[in-house]
């Protein structure tokens, strides 16, 4: 090479450290930046000119380094592309463009700001003999070394043969070959092209000789060892080649200890052959894959799963009654099923696990029945709320095509369970929805049909798990919007609200200790009388369950804790005199809101999914045309409820001395109070009828009377669900007698006995029945 001219800059420019890479001029290559020095670095030089200076560190482990831990020659490079990882990392794709040195550090924070050398050789194409004869060695022995290693692409060397600058070919060359960090370093750090090109050739020469003798290894040893021998030799060559850098912890150990694992559990030949398959896959990946991480996270769910692991259910009848008698005060169906359930157990040990659905009001203890019921069983306890799922993978899983794949919810709370017989509560089934991401409650479908759910598939899992064992429980608000299908698979027990009795046996048991307790007053005597605690009830709660009562009482308990603390007080009784001091003024009054008989005003019974409720209907005949006017937020089937009445009562107008005229010159207007609510169903049907007839023909409603029942066209009165809860609400509004259909008669074996004793009840099959009872007809003259 002729006589180098040599020319001198220097430049101002953000340096980035890199852990065991080496970037050379020429090179284009994308890394990831994830620290917080090296993305401000990345930021200034992106306001600027986009050119970064890349160096090396000296030791790969070290997070922090400083300037000592970095070599001083490094590459200028050119940012091509930058693109945000997830995790505040940044892939950056640069372009090297020359070497640098550093002269001078001008600051450290927030990134490393560095004055650096740069040469450039303005004649380097201009070759002699020497340089000619370098350049064709060291072509000659790059390509003796790809035709050796069996590791870079033959096509690389056609590149290589159109270079014609020296120092250009040594820096793709050493960019290319699989060389020690610190040998390339020493050729990066080589700024006379032809010197470069001597330290890549001898680097060469020494790595062809000793890929020349490791393969005269490879191929001696080969001959000498058989099938066990070669896997064993191949798996202590790699450990002992991840020993020698650093990396003990390898893929080969974990593989090991996988399969130790696999071993040692018991597991269906299936399910043992498709894991032990996935695990073969894993040593045969690179560690860098990133299916890799995808096969791992499978490998560690699938062994963590209870397959052949479970509780021994306790079968003792007697203590698992006492249990749930401790726990719950009433609810007599669902603990007679339990125990239905245990007695079966003793006698036919395969039982399958039944699907039970407890349907009834907020707060009267569904979710907690079912820990009670658990511990009674002594299984294991796992809760899944379905409360405005949508998506189809949160029950089945997704795939593992998917970046992020997990099991779906059935299985997460298996294993979260660590037995395949838990008690599994699906809590809110009701309020299960569906949109474009499939329908969550289709694939509850063989989740809950103990004929298909003992070989139950997740996405993810791809293997059969049963589940036929899992005691399922599930929850409901009501059962109008659960699915046909999914409710066909569930047997169906109803809550109804608790009454009074119940709720103060609750409120003394289990609510008023409890509150106690984390209140901090169990060194104060704290008493609180049974009519305080039935004021509380009917005062300050209007509930089918048990919740608002039971933060009626953390309010008390609180205002008493201040009283505690203030006056230093040692006991303190709480009676109905002064309870208003402590909650307030009562918030509800269950007195008949009609003080007297009422010409036009009936008084209907409603349930709702808070319980049963009392509904006062008025109507108001008017001068017009017949229009029938409804108010109060009602319901379709309500409004024909309404229509249908008024047909009946056009149809008996003679019977019921109406005027004939009276759908010609007047108009009625049906109106339900708290027209905020949402009202619908036809049990209001015979209570809008005597209404109606009571205001047409000035006769009053007897104001102790409430009543529930569909009517027909013909007068007919037709049987109404929610008895129960209609039932309690009559009652705590202090309703005297109440008509329903004589179908109905039967729904009565729910309500306690008590409860009826007060009531009158009288059973309807006509609405002449109804209006003997409902209308004071002794009056008629008078009015």
């Amino acid at each position: 090479m002729k006589e180098k001219k040599v020319t001198t800059s220097t430049r101002t420019i953000p340096l980035i450290p890199l852990r065991g890479l080496t970037v050379f001029p020429y090179m284009v290559i994308h890394f990831d930046v994830g620290r917080e020095r090296s993305i401000n670095a990345l930021e200034e030089a992106m306001v600027n000119d986009q050119l970064v200076f890349l160096v090396a560190q000296k030791e790969a482990e070290i997070n922090a380094p400083t300037l000592e831990d970095i070599y001083e020659v490094g590459t200028i490079a050119k940012i091509k592309q930058m693109l945000k990882l997830p995790g505040d990392t940044i892939r950056v794709l640069v372009e090297g463009i020359s070497r640098g040195k550093i002269m001078n550090v001008l600051q450290e924070t927030p990134y490393f700001q560095v004055e650096i050398e740069e040469k450039n050789y303005k004649n380097e194409v201009m070759i002699d003999s020497e340089a000619e004869a370098l350049m064709r060695s060291v072509i000659d022995a790059f390509e003796e070394y790809v035709e050796i290693s069996n590791k870079i692409s033959p096509e690389i060397l056609i590149t290589i043969a159109e270079i014609e600058m020296p120092g250009r070919l040594a820096d793709t060359i050493a960019s290319n070959v699989f060389i020690k960090p610190h040998q390339k370093q020493e050729v990066l750090e080589a700024f006379d092209p032809l010197d470069r090109l001597e330290i890549l050739y001898k680097i060469l020469l020494e790595e062809i000789q000793i890929l020349e003798i490791e393969k005269k290894i490879n191929n001696r040893v080969k001959k000498q060892i058989n099938k066990v021998q070669k896997e064993y030799y191949l798996r202590e060559q790699l450990k002992a080649i991840q020993k020698e850098l650093g990396e003990d912890e390898g893929i080969v150990e974990e593989v090991a200890e996988y399969k130790e694992k696999l071993r040692a559990l018991k597991f269906p030949k299936d399910v043992h052959e498709k894991i032990d398959r996935e695990i073969d896959r894993l040593l045969k990946l690179s560690p860098a894959s990133a299916e890799t991480g995808v096969i791992r996270n499978y490998i560690d769910w699938a062994l963590s799963l209870p397959w052949n692991k479970e509780t021994k259910d306790r079968l003792d009848l007697k203590k698992s009654a006492a249990i749930l008698d401790e726990d719950h005060y009433g609810l007599k169906k669902v603990k007679e099923r339990i125990l239905e359930y245990l007695a079966i157990r003793q006698l036919a040990k395969s039982m399958k696990g039944p699907i039970v659905c407890l349907v009834g009001p907020p707060g009267v203890g569904k979710t907690s029945i079912a820990k009670s019921i658990a511990r009674s069983l002594n299984r294991k306890f796992v809760r899944m709320s379905l409360g405005g799922v949508r998506d189809e993978a949160e029950i089945r899983g997704h795939r593992r095509t998917y970046v992020g794949a997990i099991p779906g919810r059935i299985i997460s709370s298996i294993r979260q369970a660590g037995t395949r017989n838990p008690l599994f509560l699906l809590d809110e089934i009701d309020k299960l929805a569906s949109d474009f991401r499939g329908d969550p409650a289709s694939a509850l479908l063989e989740v809950l049909d103990p004929e298909q759910n003992h070989d139950f598939t997740d996405h993810f899992m791809e293997l059969p798990f049963n589940l036929s064992k899992v005691l399922f429980i599930t929850t409901a608000n009501s059962l109008d919007t659960i699915p046909r299908p999914l409710l066909d698979r569930m047997e169906v027990i109803r809550i109804a609200g608790y009454t009074e009795e119940e709720k103060l046996n609750i409120a003394s048991r289990y609510l008023l200790p409890k509150q106690v307790k984390e209140h901090g007053l169990k060194a104060v005597s704290l008493q609180v009388s049974e009519k305080a605690l039935r004021n509380i009830i009917n005062h300050y709660t209007r509930e089918a369950g048990v919740r608002n009562l039971e933060r009626q009482i953390a309010n008390l308990c609180r205002k008493v804790a201040k009283r505690v603390v203030e006056e230093k007080l040692k006991s303190i009784h709480i009676t109905p005199a002064n309870l208003k001091k402590y909650l307030g003024n009562p918030y509800y009054r269950y007195e008949m809101a009609n003080q007297k008989d009422e010409v036009g005003i009936a008084r209907g019974l409603a349930w709702t999914i808070v319980g049963g409720d009392t509904l006062s209907i008025e109507v108001t005949p008017m001068k017009g045309n017949g229009k029938l006017v409804l108010t109060g937020q009602l319901g379709d089937v309500m409004k024909e409820s309404a229509r249908a009445g008024i047909s009946y009562i056009r149809s008996r107008e003679e019977e019921l001395k109406i005027d004939p005229e009276f759908h010609n010159n007047l108009d009625i207007h049906i109106h339900i109070p708290e027209g905020a609510t949402p009202k619908d169903g036809p049990s209001a049907g015979i209570t809008m009828a005597t209404a109606v007839i009571s205001a047409l023909t000035k006769i009053p409603v007897n104001k102790d009377i409430a009543m529930t029942g569909e009517i027909t066209l013909r007068g007919r009165v037709l049987p109404v669900g929610g008895i129960k809860e209609k039932v309690l609400a009559a009652k705590r509004a202090g309703i005297q007698k109440v008509l329903m259909p004589m179908d109905n008669k039967r729904d009565l074996d729910e309500v306690p006995d008590n409860v009826k004793r007060k009531i009158q009840f009288v059973f309807v099959e006509h609405m002449d029945e109804v209006l003997e009872h409902a209308l004071k007809r002794g009056e008629e003259n008078e009015n």
